[in-house]
């Protein structure tokens, strides 16, 4: 069976665990097969793990850190919470995307995730999507989206997260326009969905899109 395709995002995260591991490996004098066996994974599942090929799941994070009596962020960085507030790579989780019909905008911090690609610009916040308008480019129901604070799009063609009409609700959208139209299109990534049709004065934009991760399904 093919393995699955992980985006940039989860193959640093996959590099991260898998430091830590083997670090935490050697402190402690332990092998490979002495992890499997003490966590009941199988020698196959660790290898994997130790050797950035498959993301970790939250049931074998928790295993594996009960075994080496460490905790969970030790291993994965995406456990710290608001109480590690220091650390500069931890982006705040501020709402949900209904990636169908809208963003519930929630504008309390709801906890922090790990961004980590720290030489790289940092997202300014984080959004958790729900529904599935976007999933034409890998964005699904439960993913976690990073966004740049902007006041308009970078590029015709961006995706980005705007409010219509000046209402609490927006939508995580590629946004579109045309060389001599004023019209707006805010364009899903999903044929059961139609594009949003909007004049410039119609439209906020709260931020654009700089990369997901599946919190939910992969770690």
């Amino acid at each position: 069976m093919a393995r699955k395709k992980y985006t940039e995002v989860e193959k640093e995260l996959m590099k991260g665990i898998a430091f830590n591991l083997r670090a935490i490996l050697k402190r402690k004098g332990l092998t490979q097969k002495e992890l499997a066996e003490g966590t009941e994974l199988s020698t196959s599942v660790i290898s994997d793990y130790l050797n950035e090929k498959t993301l970790a799941t939250p049931g074998s994070i928790q295993k594996i850190a009960d075994y080496l009596k460490v905790s969970k962020a030790e291993i994965d960085p995406t456990f710290q919470s608001k109480n590690n507030i220091y650390n500069s790579n931890l982006i705040p989780i501020v709402g949900n995307v209904c990636a169908g019909d809208g963003l519930l905008a929630e504008q309390n911090i709801e906890d922090y995730v790990y961004y980590p690609m720290p030489n790289k610009i940092q997202p300014d916040f984080a959004l958790r999507v729900k529904g599935d308008s976007m999933s034409g480019i890998g964005i699904e129901d439960g993913d976690i989206v990073y966004i740049k604070k902007s006041s308009w799009a970078d590029f015709n063609g961006q995706v980005v997260v705007a409010l219509i009409n000046g209402d609490e609700e927006g939508t995580l959208k590629r946004m579109k326009w045309s060389e001599g139209s004023p019209v707006i299109n805010l364009v899903p990534e999903n044929e059961k969905y139609k594009s949003i049709k909007a004049l410039p004065n119609e439209i906020t934009i709260c931020g654009v899109y700089m990369g997901h991760f599946k919190l939910n399904n992969s770690l």
